[in-house]
């Protein structure tokens, strides 16, 4: 292995068109790919598990508590272990939450991967992102935070997470869908970790609008 592909994707819960959204996803052909918004609540796991599927990945399961989010994983990665978490948030906010793997990789430390959605309001982003940090453990080796942060350039979130790793993923907008103004999906990577220049896949446009609000977003790293 030479590359490895980390993307990020909110799903609306797949509530818009579950195919399209894994159409996107075997396009992006990722080894591991951060969600938000899957869906949570009654038989949510065997809705899970199917988009797993029809994205040709595997999924760890057991997301309950995550807020909607969790990883899926390509063939080409060893889990180690994954835990999902919940943020706290205002009633009657929507749940947020953090999932987290290490993974093996040859040769290679174990790296760190978590996938969040931070709430919608800027204090509480910025409890959600110490609380991440925290559980990474940012100076226990490589990681990379991928998600959904809810929050465009400038703000404090963001700021104390550019503090301890880089905005590695293209400075483009994903939200919404449709016609992109507002970088939400963003990709933060250890300084140790070697970034790829970013390559731009053919995906669908239909597919994009049509699957979720948001865009995708992806990086490669070396290896």
């Amino acid at each position: 292995m030479t590359r490895l592909r980390v993307a990020s994707y909110n799903v609306k819960d797949l509530t818009a068109d579950p195919a399209a959204a894994a159409r996107v996803v075997r396009a992006l052909d990722p080894d591991v790919l951060c969600l938000q918004e899957v869906p949570r609540r009654a038989f949510a796991g065997r809705r899970v598990a199917s988009f797993a599927g029809a994205c040709r990945l595997a999924w760890p399961g057991g997301h309950r508590g995550s807020g909607g989010t969790t990883v899926f994983l390509g063939r080409r990665v060893a889990l180690l272990g994954a835990v999902h978490r919940r943020l706290r948030v205002r009633f009657p906010d929507r749940t947020r939450g953090y999932a987290v793997v290490r993974l093996a990789l040859p040769g290679r430390p174990p790296l760190t991967v978590a996938s969040v959605h931070l709430g919608l309001r800027a204090a509480e982003r910025v409890h959600h992102a110490r609380a991440v940090l925290a559980a990474v453990g940012a100076d226990e080796g490589p990681m990379l935070v991928a998600g959904d942060l809810n929050e465009a350039g400038g703000g404090a979130a963001l700021a104390l997470l550019t503090g301890t790793l880089r905005l590695v993923s293209p400075a483009e907008p994903t939200f919404p869908s449709w016609a992109p103004r507002s970088r939400l999906d963003v990709v933060f990577a250890s300084p140790s970790l070697a970034v790829l220049p970013h390559q731009k896949l053919p995906l669908d446009e239909a597919d994009l609008r049509a699957a979720s609000d948001h865009r995708p977003v992806w990086v490669d790293l070396e290896l």
